[in-house]
């Protein structure tokens, strides 16, 4: 029987992931460090730029109790600066989005009667 594949695809292999295997965190030996990263990520609506640190934590947690292949930061998408990243954006989004009290003036009396 197929089960679900087409009965012609009879010689079916599977293939390992192309970076190892990532084995549940059964123990919960970095769950903590998942927790926070769940709730920065709620409480940010879902922003990973600024719980990216916590992010980082918890890929070096599972490479620290063997959960998965101690590789180099930069091959996961991190660099040097990451850390500087939450601090830098959350300044610039400030500059970017006049605040209320500078756009409240702004044509509610600007006609002469």
């Amino acid at each position: 029987m197929s089960f679900g594949r087409p009965p012609t695809f009879s010689n079916f292999s599977v293939l390992p992931p192309e970076r190892g295997s990532f084995p549940l965190d059964h123990e919960g030996e970095c769950k903590q460090v998942m927790v926070d990263y769940l709730r920065c990520m709620k409480d940010n609506r879902a922003d990973n730029g600024k719980c990216r640190q916590l992010s980082k934590q918890y890929l070096q947690c599972r490479m620290d109790k063997g959960l998965m292949d101690k590789d180099d930061m930069k091959n996961l998408g991190f660099q040097e600066t990451d850390q500087a990243v939450p601090a830098s954006s959350s300044s610039s989004s400030q500059q970017q989005s006049p605040t209320p009290a500078a756009t409240a003036g702004k044509g509610s009396g600007a006609k002469a009667v």
